[in-house]
């Protein structure tokens, strides 16, 4: 699909570069733009086995390392710019001046480039140039852990990279938009969005909500949780979540699967708003039917009757999910390395549209010369350019 499409890759970490990647899945011809070091992003697994995160975040893609902060590395990656699609960063606007990156600029180097830039917190504002990972940024900072914390008690850790991937299918589907504006005007674009941004959306019911006046962590604090809302235990250990978009609907299933028709009857539960009233009695009372019960026997009767749940699954049992494998959310590699047979598919498919066939990462610079090559540089002129270590060639 994007086979003539050249996109280079100047960010680093996650969200940035894991949109490029999604774009590398189905054809485009991603160039990783590294430091003459490395992309730090590198080493974040380096004390394992396998790097796993850059096998991920970086299939499919070429790299060339070069040392943007020098005017000569700047000069080179204009040339580049020239003859490509899209750029990605995830540089602030200090930053995109200072390495020439500025959009003004851009648009007199290539008037029809895509250049798509991720950030912590926006453009504007005083904390524009703040540094930010999604732990600080997506979570954070946008409510998503102060609403997840049980009431009295510290808020929990958010898990690394969960908003940077979110991010990356808005920065993904940006770049789609500017694509289709250049398709029908010939021009090229600036489309931005950022990690508090997209944190904010995906809390976007709850956000909406305080701004209406309910605030959902007081409502948290004052009645506890929902009972069709919450992860009970069972027997062996395992959790089913129960899921309440209809409490209506799913009460008197609870109730059939659980053999407690008798709840139906209870006084106490008489009516929804009654068992709201109720729900930490309901809340003992299911946990202590489901702790009867095996994780499978659970997911069995609540089956049987159709009810709305989901098994929590634990983390190393979703790697050979079997459902997962079957619709190519988890793929295989084909690669030789134990610790990389299989892999995280881009979560969207396309009829007629197939995605390449996994690429494993490069080295760093393993790219380079071939790069400078297919951008016009001379076998001298390259030699150069690594002599006065401006580029760095595997």
């Amino acid at each position: 699909m994007f086979e003539d499409i050249t996109v280079i890759d100047a960010a680093s970490y996650v969200a940035g570069p894991a949109a490029a990647t999604v774009m590398a899945d189905y054809g485009a011809n991603v160039i990783k733009v590294e430091p003459p070091k490395g992309d730090s992003y590198r080493g974040l697994a380096a004390r394992y086995r396998t790097n796993y995160n850059w096998l991920l975040t970086s299939r499919h893609k070429r790299s060339i390392a070069v040392d943007i902060a020098s005017s000569e590395g700047q000069e080179l990656l204009h040339q580049m710019l020239k003859q490509a699609d899209v750029l990605i960063v995830n540089f602030n606007l200090r930053q995109l001046a200072k390495f020439q990156l500025n959009y003004e600029k851009l648009k007199e180097i290539n008037p029809r480039l895509i250049l798509a830039q991720v950030t912590g917190y926006g453009n504007r504002g005083p904390e524009a140039n703040r540094r930010a990972f999604d732990v600080a940024a997506w979570w954070a900072r946008t409510g998503i852990m102060d609403l997840m914390r049980t009431p009295g008690q510290a808020p929990p850790n958010g898990a690394g990279g969960v908003g940077d991937h979110a991010t990356a299918m808005t920065l993904f589907g940006a770049i789609m938009m500017a694509m289709y504006r250049r398709g029908k005007t010939g021009k090229g674009s600036f489309v931005s969005t950022s990690l508090a941004a997209n944190g904010v959306w995906s809390m976007g019911m709850h956000v909406q909500g305080m701004i209406a006046g309910y605030d959902p962590t007081e409502l948290l604090k004052e009645k506890g949780y929902s009972p069709f809302s919450y992860s009970y235990q069972t027997r062996n250990e395992g959790y089913v979540m129960l899921v309440g978009a209809n409490p209506a609907r799913e009460w008197p299933l609870i109730c059939r699967a659980l053999g407690k028709l008798d709840w139906l009857e209870d006084s106490r539960f008489e009516s929804l708003r009654e068992v709201m009233k109720h729900r930490k009695e309901v809340i003992a009372e299911m946990s202590s039917a489901f702790a009867k019960l095996t994780t499978s026997e659970a997911m069995n009767v609540l089956d049987e009757v159709d009810a709305t749940y989901s098994l929590v699954e634990p983390l190393r049992d979703v790697v050979t999910d079997a459902q997962l494998i079957e619709n190519e959310v988890l793929i295989s590699t084909g690669d030789e390395d134990p610790d990389y047979k299989w892999t995280v598919n881009s979560p969207f498919e396309v009829s007629d549209q197939p995605k390449r066939k996994i690429r494993r990462a490069p080295e760093l610079g393993a790219d380079t010369a071939a790069i400078l090559r297919e951008f016009g540089f001379e076998e001298e002129a390259i030699s150069g350019l690594q002599e006065r270590g401006v580029v760095v060639s595997e």
